[in-house]
């Protein structure tokens, strides 16, 4: 097996152990401070929110950080760290004594975080260009299977041998993880030579001065704003559409099975980006999410939201892996990791404020008005895509495809 693919594999497996062990945990967090005195409802709110956000909050500040150290001393490196450093803090978690225990170990687990965005990287520039989407979109399928089932594992387990055992076993598994990439993933990696020195923000102006990448951080950092504006409130739809009795289930199986469809479209919708280009596929996929968004606002049965969700996924599936392998396409030679560091800051910011913002909208216009500004988002984001991303990208992908059949020619002739 070629190197790129091996590693592609092993980083695809270890990624579904990664996000299945760090999802167990997040069903019974607002829980598992009620162990730890939190029992007033109105301050257990706040304090989930707040132990909620905090992981993405110092997730979103060290991104750039550990994106110039990728560029510096690998992504391997980055992902040994994460991983071994995750696999302590959240076996610690299981220890903590109070809500601002908690609280510091979930700021400390965002600022040693990154082990899917450095498996990103790696796989990224260590795959041949011509494969990168396809790659990038099979990692994607194997953190979101990771996703559908960790939070079912830690149901069960957290119900038979109590949440402080959940968070041991989320580290035990995470720090299995990390030993399969020490020992099983092989980096092609040589830093650039240089002199240099430059601040973080003397990188991100040289970064974004290439088309189309800053309007590829706005596109990426509005998609976790519409796609987490919904996701943790739906739930609150469901009750609206079901009896009381079912909530639980059908409020499981809605977001169920758009993970699912996610999970199935994104290796195949990647192979679609390098044959016709992740620029064709990051539109059509975003339009495709925003207008099986609208009719959802519309719908009265539960059975016509569940559709619509796994519609809704389908479409997802395009979305990050093509605009990964677009940010991999344009990257500054030797700066790919800072690229992803800002792109994966972004993401992070989106998904931080994406339910804020929800909550916020729920409450004034209600959930099923959610779903139409959350479209409404998305279809600004393609006009983003249309005007600013695609006329840059389509050219390099046609130096790219140039590129290709030149090398095809002189393996012939040869």
């Amino acid at each position: 097996m070629q190197a790129w693919k091996k590693n592609l594999w092993i980083l695809l497996i270890s990624q579904f152990m990664v996000i299945s062990a760090m999802t167990m945990i997040i069903p019974f967090l607002p829980l598992y401070l009620q162990e730890l005195g939190v029992n007033n409802p109105e301050t257990l709110s706040i304090w989930a929110g707040v132990i909620f956000g905090a992981n993405f909050l110092t997730a979103f500040l060290f991104s750039p950080f550990w994106g110039r150290m990728a560029d510096k001393y690998g992504r391997k490196m980055m992902i040994l760290r994460s991983g071994f450093g995750m696999a302590l803090v959240i076996s610690l978690t299981g220890l903590a004594v109070g809500p601002i225990s908690l609280l510091f170990l979930r700021l400390l687990n965002g600022v040693i975080s990154g082990f899917i965005p450095a498996s990103i990287a790696l796989v990224s520039t260590n795959t041949p260009k011509e494969h990168v989407g396809r790659a990038l979109g099979m990692l994607q399928s194997g953190a979101v299977s990771g996703a559908i089932i960790g939070p079912l594992l830690g149901g069960v387990l957290a119900e038979a041998f109590g949440y402080r055992f959940v968070f041991l076993l989320t580290g035990i598994c995470i720090f299995f993880a990390a030993l399969v990439v020490l020992f099983f993933v092989k980096e092609e990696f040589e830093p650039l030579p240089t002199t240099e020195k430059t601040s973080t923000w003397q990188e991100f102006k040289k970064i974004t001065s290439i088309q189309p990448v800053l309007s590829l951080y706005v596109v990426i950092f509005i998609i976790q704003l519409a796609v987490m504006g919904i996701n943790p409130l739906l739930s609150l739809f469901v009750e609206e559409l079901t009896a009381a009795q079912s909530v639980a289930f059908y409020a499981g199986l809605t977001i169920s099975v758009m993970g699912f469809a996610n999970m199935l479209a994104s290796p195949q919708l990647g192979k679609l980006s390098d044959r016709v280009g992740a620029h064709h596929v990051i539109i059509y996929s975003m339009l495709g999410v925003a207008l099986f968004s609208i009719p959802q606002a519309f719908v009265t049965e539960i059975w016509q939201l569940i559709c619509l969700r796994f519609l809704v996924g389908l479409c997802l599936g395009g979305l990050l892996p093509a605009a990964n392998t677009l940010i991999r396409m344009h990257a500054p030679s030797g700066m790919e990791s800072r690229t992803y560091g800002f792109s994966n800051s972004a993401m992070y910011l989106g998904t931080m404020i994406g339910p804020m913002v929800g909550g916020s909208i729920v409450a004034g216009i209600g959930i099923r008005g959610l779903f139409l500004v959350s479209a409404t988002l998305l279809l600004v984001n393609v006009l983003i895509v249309k005007f600013k991303v695609i006329p840059p990208a389509q050219k390099e992908f046609r130096k790219e495809k140039i590129r290709r059949q030149g090398q095809k020619k002189n393996a012939l002739t040869h």
